[in-house]
């Protein structure tokens, strides 16, 4: 049955980029709506898909919130919230801040860190305990109010990308934003062309481009379909629940044709 679940993600994956021009975009389209969690999916480590922990996923004045209010400690419970449609060429745009304090137990890294997974694999085809999907992560960093700490950085938890030319197998890349202290919101901007080149802005300003997300042979969940080098051109996108409380709103997406 696993099989058969990764085959179907992997065909996903699979679909190979098109032609793509700046002229060629359609209209913002809002996938948020302020409301409720229809057309999201919620996957935490050590649920099946659709298991809101905890109700650490929410709708709260109009926002998409992260809490972690009913937990007395934070036990690996990382979690993504995916939306319906899977996605190759698009832009991307929202607003995050984080507020409060982390939860008892959070990993050390895990202040004032979220994200949003980009090509990612969809939540069916997550192995229950897999902490993470296979995807490209636009990693959110916030300050703590003294040291430097740039957001909108690039990690790749089971994939691998191009910059000037050379592969990049580390798991994370520094962006060369501004540090963004305290709980006021950060505006970002993903721009996502298929398998070929993606940038990240952040207040208007484009702080890290990289190309050609493809597969880490070397850093897979235990049978994953998708060989090493595999390029991936669609997935799904989600957005992190890592031990920090966050919201995000202003969530809309324009696909690019």
């Amino acid at each position: 049955m696993k099989g058969l679940i990764f085959l179907f993600a992997a065909l996903g994956l699979l679909l190979s980029s098109c032609s793509v021009s700046d002229n060629d975009e359609g209209e913002w389209q809002s996938i948020f709506n302020g409301e409720d969690l229809d057309g999201w999916t919620i996957k935490m480590t050590g649920y099946p898909p659709g298991v809101n922990f905890n109700n650490t996923f929410r709708v709260e004045d109009g926002l998409l919130k992260v809490s972690y209010d009913n937990y007395e400690k934070f036990d690996g419970e990382f979690g993504h919230i995916f939306y319906r449609e899977n996605l190759s060429s698009y832009k991307l745009s929202l607003k995050y801040r984080f507020t409060g304090e982390q939860v008892p137990g959070g990993p050390s890294w895990g202040f004032r860190n979220s994200g949003i997974m980009l090509h990612s694999q969809s939540p069916e085809s997550m192995l229950t305990g897999q902490n993470f999907p296979v995807s490209i992560e636009a990693q959110f960093l916030g300050g703590d109010g003294v040291t430097e700490r740039s957001t909108l950085n690039v990690c790749t938890p089971g994939t691998n990308i191009i910059m000037d030319g050379e592969l990049i197998r580390r798991h994370c890349t520094n962006s060369n934003s501004e540090t963004y202290h305290g709980d006021g919101w950060v505006s970002t901007e993903l721009v996502v062309y298929a398998d070929s080149i993606i940038h990240h802005i952040v207040e208007g300003d484009t702080v890290i481009t990289y190309q050609r997300p493809q597969i880490d042979g070397d850093d897979l969940p235990e049978g994953f379909p998708l060989p090493d080098g595999t390029l991936l051109g669609s997935g799904f996108i989600c957005l992190q629940a890592e031990s920090h409380p966050v919201e995000f709103k202003d969530i809309k997406i324009m696909k690019i044709k």
